[in-house]
């Protein structure tokens, strides 16, 4: 279950940024392609936080969708099987949004 080393790496993350002020919710991109559970990542992070100085962190997964664009432009929003090529022209695409991992921001007091 890589989502409890993900939230290992995320509170060292958010407590460095924090420098001892009290946070209260950190919100997170997910990528489609990142293969990160939500509810698992939620869970490892109660549990990774608990009896730390975090323990009050809320963490807020944003989903980022897999998009897709191909050399005429068009973007694909991809939600269903993989195919990597446009489906309006066929055209090879490029992974546009989907492989996302990153903290938007920190609220603290």
């Amino acid at each position: 279950m890589h989502e409890v080393a993900l939230s290992t790496q995320l509170a060292q993350v958010v407590s460095r940024a924090a420098a001892g002020r009290t946070v209260r919710q950190v919100r997170v991109e997910v990528g489609a392609l990142r293969q990160v559970v939500p509810e698992t990542l939620a869970y490892a992070w109660r549990f990774v936080i608990q009896d730390t100085p975090l323990h009050t962190a809320r963490l807020q997964i944003l989903p980022v969708p897999l998009r897709l664009q191909c050399v005429a432009g068009h973007l694909t929003e991809v939600s269903g099987e993989l195919d990597f090529s446009c489906p309006r022209c066929d055209a090879p695409t490029h992974i546009v949004s989907g492989e996302e991992f990153r903290v938007v921001d920190i609220d603290v007091d």
